[in-house]
């Protein structure tokens, strides 16, 4: 009994220093409110602060609120002006190896701004891992259902839980998170996020550098 507990012991030391070694995973929250002080924001922002302290990755955020894109218009061809926020946000998800998308439910449905971003940048998607967060007041599965649809659609893969934000039950009236089981969700998706993004596109760009074409990742290669 007493080897068997040792044995136990081990392997939770272990894992726990795998939790907390530095994956160096490039991940990029995407805030879809434009709402000041939203709280889908606030909460996107503390996942990454997870990530960056505990797991060693490395964020940035792409605030849709302050980086305004304009509407999505497919007929732009090459060579036409490209707007600075554009670039911006170009840049930010092309470096990402895993993305967190946050929304509002608005009517059951992912933010006029986040479908805007999505209509954008589709063909950087391709293997790489998303996860969801959504602010709403009956769960907002659908919302982040919608958002796992479109993310199926551009090749990424998707986390297969998201977080649901219920701001009256979530924060403090200075903005603080006061609901424990929201912090350790908060904890798992940055932590998974962080693992499992560096995982697969790591092995996505393998396929694209391997000559077999039993892969989706033959389409992108150059």
């Amino acid at each position: 009994m007493r080897a068997a507990n040792t044995q136990t012991d081990v392997k939770r030391r272990s894992a726990g220093l795998n939790d907390r070694q530095t994956t160096g995973t490039k991940v990029l929250g995407v805030a879809g409110s434009l709402r000041q002080n939203s709280r889908s924001t606030r909460a996107l922002k503390s996942l990454l602060d997870i990530a960056t302290n505990k797991y060693g990755a490395q964020t940035q955020i792409l605030d849709l609120r302050e980086t305004k894109l304009p509407l999505y218009n497919p007929t732009v061809g090459p060579g036409e002006p490209v707007d600075n926020n554009i670039q911006t946000a170009s840049r930010v998800v092309k470096w990402a190896d895993a993305l967190i998308l946050a929304s509002p439910d608005y009517h059951g449905s992912m933010s006029g701004t986040v479908k805007n971003f999505l209509d954008y940048f589709w063909e950087e998607f391709a293997g790489k891992t998303f996860g969801y967060l959504c602010t709403s007041h009956e769960k907002g599965l659908t919302v982040m259902d919608q958002m796992r649809t479109a993310i199926r659609q551009c090749y990424g893969w998707s986390m297969p839980y998201g977080i649901s934000v219920n701001g009256e039950q979530d924060f403090s009236a200075k903005g603080e998170i006061i609901n424990v089981t929201l912090s350790r969700r908060l904890t798992m998706l940055a932590r998974d996020l962080s693992i499992y993004g560096k995982l697969i596109r790591e092995q996505f760009q393998k396929d694209l550098e391997d000559n077999d074409s039993y892969t989706f990742a033959a389409r992108y290669r150059g």
